[in-house]
């Protein structure tokens, strides 16, 4: 019979050193499947997805713009100059009329402490009766400042000649000014504009298409075929085929219930749905007056040669005094003697390869100390040699 000591019943070393590897193996398969699970939920999900509201805008839901003209009054001597704006002082006889008080002829107001404004406000889809709106107010005589100005009861019209809101309260100023005796002054912002917070109250609704029945429209904010058909498409996958038609690149026609509280959660809930735009297209927007140049990242060059110099004209205008000769009967007089002077000066070569982007191009443009006109010349000239691909808009 053979005996077996207890030191036998234990593992050796190579087992625990096979156990250990098998169980590092499986830790890194299982962070392993980990990272690839990663990798592809990143690979799956969209670059950039917007929600349909932030892209599209109902079909007769709209605000609606509101003027009026009215007075401010308890101004503090800097009114409008009735000498110069006549209306002013008629505005307030007129009013007074209604009041029941008659201003003789012969003593008409000289004011400085009213003005005359414009009043304007928008009134926004499904205001009702009773709901406040912000106003601003502008000068349109020769006021100083409202500061410190109330604005008197001012219908406020639509473009049909209606009355939708009452304007009325105090006027708010962002703007300062100050005045020394010397004549010195100082004045930050505008003076003579301003605002009402909640300064209306809506009297009229407005009639809305939206509680009738038929499709909605969803109108894009900026029109593009590839979004529509995508809107179109999440649509139908979340309510079923057919319920959205893309009618053309800026409009999606989509089938609502009836019953307008369906209708309204309904919309609520397709405005959340999320879609990926379609790229927008290669453009280069440049502002002349201001030297702002933006561009899109799609835009792309072929192969150019752009040669760019500085032209400066100089003219200098220097006086010299002509005296007659010693036999002449001549006077002494100042005479203009004119040097003008033309020089090219910064000149620069350019060559791009084909495909390149124009953001190098820019860097390259910086690099020599161009200014954004020079920008502005070098992209315009690209265009119109057909290697700028993109649309060159000027504002």
């Amino acid at each position: 019979m053979r005996t077996t000591d207890a030191g036998e019943n234990e593992p050796s070393a190579g087992a625990l050193r096979r156990a250990a590897i098998r169980e590092v193996l499986a830790r890194w398969h299982l962070a392993g499947m980990g990272m690839l699970a990663c990798m592809l939920l990143a690979v799956a999900s969209p670059v950039r997805a917007d929600r349909i509201q932030d892209l599209v805008s109902v079909g007769g839901v709209r605000s609606n713009q509101l003027i009026g003209y009215g007075l401010v009054v308890g101004l503090d001597g800097s009114g409008d100059q009735t000498t110069q704006s006549p209306f002013t002082t008629q505005s307030l006889e007129n009013m007074l009329q209604q009041l029941g008080i008659t201003v003789p002829a012969s003593a008409r107001p000289q004011l400085k402490n009213a003005a005359a404004v414009i009043v304007t406000a928008n009134l926004p889809p499904f205001a009702k009766p009773g709901q406040n709106i912000d106003v601003t107010v502008a000068s349109i005589g020769n006021a100083k400042t409202l500061r410190g100005g109330q604005l008197l009861m001012t219908p406020l019209r639509g473009g049909d000649g209606n009355v939708y809101a009452i304007a009325q309260g105090s006027v708010v100023i962002g703007g300062a000014s100050a005045q020394g005796k010397s004549g010195s002054s100082v004045q930050v912002n505008i003076n003579d504009s301003g605002r009402i917070p909640g300064g209306a109250s809506v009297e009229r609704s407005v009639p809305s298409s939206f509680d009738k029945a038929g499709d909605l429209m969803l109108n894009l904010n900026t029109a593009d075929f590839t979004t529509a058909a995508r809107i179109a498409q999440a649509v139908n996958k979340a309510y079923g085929a057919g319920t959205a038609t893309a009618v053309d690149g800026g409009t999606v026609s989509v089938r609502a219930p009836q019953d307008p509280s369906q209708k309204v959660a309904w919309l609520g809930a397709i405005q959340n749905l999320d879609v990926t735009p379609g790229s927008p297209p290669a453009r280069v927007v440049v502002n002349s007056r201001t030297g702002t140049v933006v561009i899109g990242s799609d835009v792309r060059v072929s192969a150019a040669a752009v040669a760019h110099g500085s032209i400066q004209v100089t003219i200098s205008e220097q006086p010299q005094v002509s005296q007659p000769g010693a036999f002449s009967q001549g006077q002494t007089a100042v005479v203009q003697s004119s040097n003008v002077q033309i020089s090219e000066s910064g000149g620069h070569m350019f060559k791009f390869d084909p495909g390149v982007s124009l953001d190098t191009i820019v860097r390259a443009v910086n690099q020599v100390g161009a200014a954004p006109s020079d920008l502005i010349s070098i992209l315009q000239a690209l265009k119109q040699a057909g290697a700028l691909h993109a649309e060159l808009v000027v504002i």
